[in-house]
């Protein structure tokens, strides 16, 4: 049996040292993070934070705290504030690409140099987002990059940061903000993800139309997009599309036939 990792061990402390039967949210704070890694004689990484981040974005919390959550709900990590989290038991946590969902072959515009020197997952993804213009396919609005990796504090969630935002304009006029969470194929989409970026919004771009994507790599390399709202049961999902980037000679007439007939699905944001 495989010993667990000191990450774990100090979550688990962490999260078993202060949750009581029933309740759906604990708090707690960067400084217990560092208690638990001294009571368990555990050297803490530099990047204290990457703790969190891990059981955010890379990996499920261990199954000791897994167990825990009410019935038909799982554990999030929410920041809440400068140096605080929170763990919330809440019904939708990690959003992975609908299986069987048919896929839309775009002739791929990446740069040959590009391709060759992306330095991990993330970053080509978001260069292929870019380059094919897939934002503006997917949301049927004229987008265009604004700023990467836009990090910023928002009182009571603290420090956040998303991987790109894109501002565009629609037919009508009206202008969007379109933040966008780029993930890898090994990495994990989360609703907190999106919550966040929904904040960053409010807090920095409060009079434009909102309107959260996130791109994720699968591992047969198509891109699944995706498009969120807020609903009465929080983030959900509005909209979900496959797309492949091929060589223009691979893209052949029929499909494009098959493409003319299909039907809408995406109307017009209000």
């Amino acid at each position: 049996m495989v010993a667990p990792n000191r990450y774990v061990r100090i979550i688990e402390r962490i999260f078993l040292s202060i949750h009581k039967k029933g309740e759906q949210e604990v708090l707690f704070s960067r400084t217990d993070i560092e208690k638990a890694a001294a009571t368990l004689g555990i050297t803490l990484p530099k990047n204290i934070g990457d703790v969190i981040y891990s059981f955010r974005y890379r990996v499920p919390l261990p199954s000791s705290i897994l167990k825990r959550a009410p019935k038909g709900k799982e554990w999030i990590i929410r920041p809440a504030g400068r140096g605080k989290y929170r763990f919330v038991a809440t019904e939708v946590a990690q959003i992975t690409p609908t299986k069987h969902m048919a896929e839309t072959k775009v002739p791929d515009a990446t740069p040959g140099l590009i391709s060759m020197y992306a330095l991990n997952d993330e970053q080509a993804l978001l260069a292929r987002l870019r380059y094919n213009r897939l934002v503006d396919i997917f949301t049927r609005v004229t987008c265009y990059p604004l700023q990467s990796h836009l990090r910023t504090t928002i009182p009571q969630l603290g420090q956040v940061e998303t991987d790109e935002i894109y501002i565009g304009v629609d037919r009508r006029g009206a202008h969007y903000v379109f933040p966008v969470q780029a993930k890898g194929k090994t990495d994990r989409l989360n609703v907190v993800q999106i919550e966040q970026d929904v904040a960053l919004r409010r807090h920095k771009f409060p009079n434009l139309i909102c309107r959260p994507i996130a791109a994720q790599f699968m591992p047969d390399d198509r891109i699944a997009l995706f498009e969120f709202e807020e609903s009465n049961r929080g983030i959900v999902v509005s909209l979900e599309k496959h797309y492949r980037l091929l060589p223009p000679e691979e893209i052949d007439q029929d499909e494009l036939t098959d493409y003319r007939a299909r039907i809408s699905d995406e109307p017009l944001a209000k």
